[in-house]
């Protein structure tokens, strides 16, 4: 985040979420093709989709501005302030469900990402009124942990 400062706090919220739906979707393309063009894995698809969600909440958090507002050391106090919170969250889900998600493949945290984003753009299109559902942040937080979960499986499986 440091290299854009906060120039990324002029993109609406929908924006960032095309963005972290671009990542999934290219995930998606990786898991299913055997093929591949571009000499980029998954990893850094993750990572992205983490760092826009976590923007994304910054976002939800300040608001859209018309002109980069934040230094990088403020924008740095947030986004550390959305990761600590978030993991947070994630340790009591994994307190709760145990931990579940290390039995689960990879291809399937990328389908949850893929669902959240799908009820994060419905949330969006009817200007975040929803009926039943969680607040969009805690889509954007399941999105991020999801993606944690996928980089430890890439971790754990190259050694």
């Amino acid at each position: 985040m440091s290299d854009y400062g906060s120039a990324w706090r002029i993109l609406r919220l929908p924006s960032l979420t095309d963005q972290i739906f671009i990542k999934a979707q290219r995930i998606r393309q990786l898991q299913e093709n055997e093929v591949r063009k571009v000499n980029e894995g998954e990893k850094s698809e993750f990572i992205g989709i983490i760092n826009y969600a976590i923007m994304a909440l910054i976002q939800l958090e300040l608001g859209v501005v018309e002109q980069p507002d934040l230094s990088t050391e403020e924008a740095t106090t947030f986004y550390d302030k959305h990761i600590s919170t978030t993991k947070e969250l994630m340790e009591n889900k994994n307190h709760d469900y145990g931990e579940a998600w290390r039995e689960m493949r990879v291809s399937s945290l990328t389908d949850l990402i893929l669902q959240k984003l799908l009820r994060v753009k419905q949330i969006e299109d009817n200007q975040g009124k929803t009926i039943v559902s969680e607040g969009i942040d805690a889509n954007y937080q399941d999105m991020i942990n999801y993606a944690v979960f996928a980089l430890i499986h890439h971790q754990e499986s190259t050694h």
